[in-house]
């Protein structure tokens, strides 16, 4: 059966986002952190890097993302229990094994961790297209955690209203935005340059 680039565009541009993750019920195989766990790890690393992930769906996304936090030295992972990819058999092969590594922390209230994150000294930077500042004229050292936004849609407004700072990647092509794996690598890595040159 032939379809036309009508139909196709149709199918790939307005199905709802999280049905492209659909295929099959996606069963976790490593269990997630508590939030417990993470207060834990934020006493035991005020300094750290941490990277919240606003509702990310795709596994394969999850997976190059989990990777690139594991090469960076995140000290977690933290994402929403719902409307969330969790660690499945794919996440794991497209992670090499590094999602058995990075604490990854699924909290119930993505907002009320972020203030308590707060709490415990972390500052936010969101990547927007409302951001204000260059990633590249950023202070990524000392305590902080980057937020990433969903596939297409981006950070949910109520994470948005929560970063500190909303910052952008420069792009000086014709596609607007980056993948969200690549555009989580950019921004890991200018903060392990930083925190390197300022070790």
């Amino acid at each position: 059966m032939k379809f036309s680039d009508r139909t196709a565009r149709a199918n790939k541009h307005t199905a709802r986002p999280e049905a492209r993750f659909e295929k099959a019920p996606a069963r976790p195989v490593v269990k997630s952190l508590d939030e417990g766990a993470l207060q834990d790890i934020l006493a035991e690393q005020p300094q750290g890097l941490y990277l919240i992930l606003d509702c990310i769906q795709d596994p394969h996304n999850l997976g190059a993302i989990l990777r690139t936090a594991d090469g960076a030295g995140v000290a977690a992972v933290i994402a929403p229990k719902d409307k969330a990819a969790c660690i499945t058999e794919t996440v794991l092969r497209v992670s090499v094994g590094a999602a058995e590594k990075v604490p990854f922390v699924q909290v119930t209230n993505l907002a009320r961790t972020i203030k308590s994150m707060k709490e415990a000294g972390i500052w936010f930077v969101g990547t927007s297209d409302h951001g204000d500042r260059s990633l590249y004229d950023m202070d990524l050292k000392g305590g902080i955690a980057l937020v990433m936004g969903a596939e297409g849609d981006g950070m949910r407004r109520l994470t948005e209203e929560n970063c500190d700072f909303l910052i952008r990647i420069p792009m000086y092509g014709s596609v607007p935005c980056l993948n969200v794996s690549v555009a989580t690598g950019v921004c890991l890595y200018e903060a392990v340059r930083q925190r390197q040159s300022h070790a």
